[in-house]
């Protein structure tokens, strides 16, 4: 311990209780240098220590601690001051401090003894050496440590004490454990409730039929293929106030979600809004080219790439990073729709107003590489990119007459337009005459189901025309719409589909609203619409198309519907209308 003269001074031993003070420094002294010891024995001039009796302590500060321990002192072994006897304490006024001889006192005793002198100086009550108020020295001890036999003792305890804890905590994990279970089965139960009709709404869904003939395959019966276990659930991250979206795509690896439509203004033209799906103040407005107009579909590319397609006959390349359209070509009519290809990273295709399809290879920049006509000149509102069983590429399509598959590795070895005007598409087997086509969902990623949907079409009168049947109708329950139907087909071989199960929704008269097939495990899917009659979503088990469950309502009508997943496995729902964009987690 540092004295007041910085050298070891002896005096003559004499009788009495005699304190050995060892102050060691710690790592976090703020003084540089060796350690330093002073052991003075002197006569004090003070007050004498109370309790008499010989024996020795020691004082030592190591690492932070004070530590106080005795032979056959007075009393219990307490860090105690040797002029009063109390504890020292970290802090206050009797912290343990000392004066330049090297002596430790608590600070208040200190303060006293140089009053009742009534000097400026007064002797220290041990060896005699005098100190001045200013020459008190605060030790900064965190703790205070007093090594005795009752720490032992008190880490018993503690021990014991912790076992019980732990005791109690594996028994509430437990019952968590059962509750979960019961929650899981009242949930179960709650379903077999919900998709159980009466009977004579059963009845009356299987007399309906596709074209409104006796003879017509039926309705799928609510009781039909029924699987009772819960396929997943929907769990609302986050809401947006949006105004005037129409489209949207989710980069779920990035949780970023673009959406379109017209900027705020009389006369602006349209933007884009990148909107962080965990982040309320997370929106930011995007400026498009002037002669982009309207954008009809979005869809996100790997590598942080989108692609849309616009009505000012633009299919545009976007940035995820830059936030800037670094490719654009000029189509020669309005696109409606666009994909990626999931075999090549630089194959780009859009469906157009006029029926067609375009293959564009985002290497060669002044044109598409093909195009191909379609069955009519209807505009292809929806578009997905697919591998057959075989590894031949395919693309999805829907018009209003249905939905089609076309063999875009057909004329792959030409360069003829000629030639690639002949590979037209096919309408999938049992399509015909269904009503008009309004959305097209795919199962990723090997899109081995499909879900056609459907709303009754209207014929306009012309005596020259063959009259057609007309799908009964029947009014919606709530909301608007009219009553249409969506139409299951499953692969049946490497390029063919055939028809399965068929239901009834709700669906728009004018819209053409995007649906989504959402993959659950084990070979389980759900199919998702947004309903008109709920202005929310509505969700169906595949293949018997009963009712799931039904996602929170909007106020206007659903006008894009999107699932995602990320390379990492996180899956996100998302649906927007006018006002509001609903971001949905699915587990």
């Amino acid at each position: 311990m540092p004295s007041g003269s910085g050298s070891r001074r002896r005096r003559p031993r004499r009788a009495g209780p005699r304190l050995t003070v060892v102050l060691v420094s710690s790592s976090s002294s703020d003084e540089e240098g060796g350690e330093e010891e002073e052991e003075e024995e002197e006569e004090s001039e003070g007050p004498r220590r109370r309790g008499g009796g010989g024996g020795e302590a020691r004082v030592s500060a190591t690492e932070g601690k004070a530590v106080v321990s005795g032979g056959e002192a007075e009393g219990p072994n307490l860090p105690s001051c040797p002029i009063c006897m109390l504890a020292w304490t970290a802090d206050g006024a009797h912290r343990v401090s000392c004066i330049p001889c090297g002596h430790v006192y608590g600070r208040y005793c200190l303060e006293r003894w140089l009053l009742q002198c009534g000097k400026k100086k007064a002797p220290c009550p041990q060896c005699g050496k005098r100190y001045k108020e200013n020459n008190i020295i605060n030790l900064y001890v965190p703790e205070i440590a007093v090594p005795n036999n009752d720490l032992e003792t008190q880490v018993l305890l503690l021990r014991e004490k912790n076992e019980s804890l732990e005791k109690q905590q594996a028994k509430l994990l437990e019952e968590i454990k059962e509750h979960k279970v019961l929650a899981q089965k009242r949930q179960i139960m709650l379903h077999q409730n919900v998709i159980y009709e009466s009977t004579s709404k059963k009845q009356k869904m299987t007399e309906l039929t596709s074209d409104g003939t006796p003879d017509a395959e039926p309705i799928a019966s609510l009781t039909e293929d029924i699987d009772h276990r819960n396929l997943c659930s929907f769990v609302l991250q986050n809401e947006f106030l949006v105004d005037g979206a129409r489209v949207m795509g989710i980069d779920a690896s990035s949780q970023v979600i673009l959406t379109s439509g017209r900027g705020p203004g009389v006369g602006a033209e349209h933007i884009l809004t990148k909107i962080s799906m965990f982040a309320r103040q997370g929106m930011q407005k995007i400026d498009l080219p002037p002669d982009t107009k309207a954008i009809r579909d979005i869809c996100i590319l790997p590598r942080g790439h989108a692609v849309f397609a616009s009505l000012g006959r633009k299919l545009s390349l976007f940035s995820m990073a830059t936030n800037n359209v670094v490719l654009q070509y000029n189509l020669p009519a309005p696109g409606w729709s666009c994909s990626g290809d999931h075999t090549s990273s630089t194959h780009l295709y859009t469906g157009l107003q006029n029926g067609m399809l375009l293959v564009f290879d985002i290497r060669q920049t002044s044109a598409p590489l093909h195009c191909m006509m379609g069955l009519s000149t209807h505009p292809v509102h929806t578009i997905r990119s697919a591998v057959d069983g075989s590894g031949s590429r395919k693309v999805f399509s829907a018009s209003s007459i249905g939905p089609c598959i076309w063999d875009v590795d057909g004329g792959e070895d030409s360069s003829n337009v000629q030639v690639w005007a002949l590979f037209r598409p096919n309408l999938l087997s049992g399509m015909e005459n269904q009503g008009v086509c309004i959305s097209l969902a795919c199962a990723p990623p090997s899109s081995d189901l499909l879900v056609a949907s459907y709303r009754p079409k209207v014929e306009l009168p012309d005596d020259s025309a063959t009259p057609q049947a007309i799908t009964p109708q029947s009014p919606a329950p709530t909301g608007s719409g009219k009553l249409g139907h969506h139409t299951l087909l499953r692969r049946a071989a490497t390029t063919s589909f055939a028809k399965d199960q068929t239901c009834s929704g709700n669906v728009s008269d004018l819209r053409m609203s995007k649906s989504a097939i959402i993959p659950c495990g084990g070979n389980q899917h759900l199919f998702a619409y947004g309903d008109e009659s709920l202005y929310g979503v509505r969700t169906w088990r595949l293949p018997s198309f009963q009712t799931y469950t039904d996602l929170r309502p909007h106020r206007q009508p659903i006008l894009d519907l999107r699932f995602a997943e990320s390379s990492t496995g996180e899956r996100y729902l998302g649906c927007l209308s006018a006002e509001k964009l609903q971001v949905f987690t699915v587990r």
